[in-house]
């Protein structure tokens, strides 16, 4: 009830307005879940037993940040996931000097 109520705030429809909610009260012993259905159409279900809404909600924009990075790659053309070849987590590269220190210099 705590992450529904957080998602009904004024503040959390203004940053989100495409954001839907349903809630489907159940009636039986079945423990509560929450299911996330993204714009991509991927799914997912939270125990609400074991999580709580903080929790929750860190999930959601964790996934959403994801999701959007990879539709950004799509978009132009990249390959997701970027794959980085070993080799090049080993190479070195030259260190750059601040911005001040180079004026200074000059």
């Amino acid at each position: 009830m705590e992450f529904l109520s957080q998602c009904r705030t004024i503040k959390s429809k203004e940053s989100n307005p495409g954001c839907q909610v349903l809630v489907k009260r159940r009636t039986d012993d079945h423990p509560p879940q929450i299911t996330i259905t993204y714009a991509t159409g991927t799914e997912e279900v939270i125990d609400a037993t074991a999580v709580n809404a903080q929790d929750i909600r860190k999930g959601i924009l964790t996934k959403s940040h994801q999701l959007e990075t990879e539709q950004m790659f799509k978009d132009n053309g990249e390959q997701w996931p970027v794959i980085i070849p070993d080799e090049e987590f080993n190479q070195t590269f030259p260190g750059t000097k601040p911005r001040k220190a180079q004026e200074k210099l000059q």
